[in-house]
């Protein structure tokens, strides 16, 4: 009853936010967030994105600190310059055990700041995973505002949809689709875990998404890894 009613008021504050947005207007072809945290994780995550030549990479090192709460920090670096660019903390929140519901709920929230301009932007969303067989459907549902010095302020909503085939533990292909105002994309990402010992593993991912209308690049590829200690 708790985590049900916990779970009623995000579902609220989400579905309030998200009411009075328009689309994101930036190209929203990222990572498909899973709602799950393990206890005593830590991790070290690389990732990138690249589209019409230019590229953003994240470099991350995180931690749980409960069995339901995961925090990261990230040093953000584009246009293939080698300084940093901005800053950003993120906290996910497991609200349901795996199987409690029939989907599986979280909560993420971002802060990221631009590190030569005071530009900030906040973002909150809904993370939700079902499994049908072998088949794993994931949704990330966001809110985001930004605001800054040389931005203007607005709020904005981003959609990501997954659907992965759990093939082995080695290898699970998958299906990807974005959707913001200046992104329309879909196409296919693989993704696998290779173990080293107890407790240590490194996932991968490599995706190419394709843009659905002029304002998606023609072909945007997303890499990432992670090292779980």
């Amino acid at each position: 009853m708790k985590h049900q009613k916990r779970l009623n008021f995000f579902i609220i504050l989400i579905g309030i936010s998200l009411a009075s947005v328009v689309n994101a207007d930036g190209l929203m072809i990222d990572k498909v967030y899973h709602p799950y945290v393990q206890q005593l994780e830590r991790e070290i995550e690389w990732r990138m994105i690249s589209a019409d030549g230019e590229q953003k990479h994240r470099l991350g090192i995180g931690k749980s600190v409960s069995d339901r709460l995961f925090l990261e920090g990230y040093l953000i670096v584009s246009n293939n310059e080698s300084s940093i660019d901005a800053y950003e903390l993120e906290a996910k929140w497991q609200l349901t055990e795996q199987g409690e519901y029939a989907v599986d709920w979280g909560v993420i929230l971002e802060l990221e700041k631009d590190r030569y301009d005071n530009n900030w932007e906040l973002a909150t969303g809904l993370l939700m995973e079902k499994e049908w067989g072998t088949w794993t459907g994931t949704a990330n549902l966001r809110a985001i505002y930004e605001w800054g010095d040389t931005i203007n302020a607005e709020l904005e909503s981003a959609l990501a949809l997954q659907a992965r085939y759990r093939y082995s533990r080695y290898f699970e292909p998958a299906l990807e689709f974005y959707s913001g105002q200046n992104t329309r994309g879909i196409g296919p990402v693989i993704m696998g875990d290779v173990k080293f010992s107890a407790g240590k593993k490194l996932h991968w991912e490599v995706g190419s998404i394709i843009g659905l209308d002029s304002k998606t690049p023609d072909n945007t590829w997303r890499l990432l890894t992670e090292f779980e200690f």
